[in-house]
């Protein structure tokens, strides 16, 4: 069985497989919004690695982090603004 870590989503835990991306957890608690654009549009993750900064999360109070290409760590805190 593989090994998981656990991080907190917009105040919600959720368990992963060690080596999923925050784009993964995220969308796995049925959260489709990350972001919100300058003129409030919802965003969220297009390419899927790392080229069109749509998937952007604040990450342990790192703002602009890319989920897409973050890995989930144990206690790791992510926050959406969708």
């Amino acid at each position: 069985m593989p090994e998981t870590v656990t991080l907190v989503v917009n105040g919600v835990s959720v368990s992963m497989p060690e080596g999923s991306m925050v784009a993964a957890a995220i969308i796995k608690l049925g959260t489709a919004t990350f972001r919100r654009s300058a003129m409030g549009e919802p965003r969220g993750p297009l390419c899927g690695m790392g080229i069109c900064f749509e998937c952007r999360v604040t990450i342990d109070g790192q703002a602009h982090s890319r989920s897409c290409q973050t890995v989930c760590r144990d206690g790791m805190d992510v926050r959406t603004d969708g």
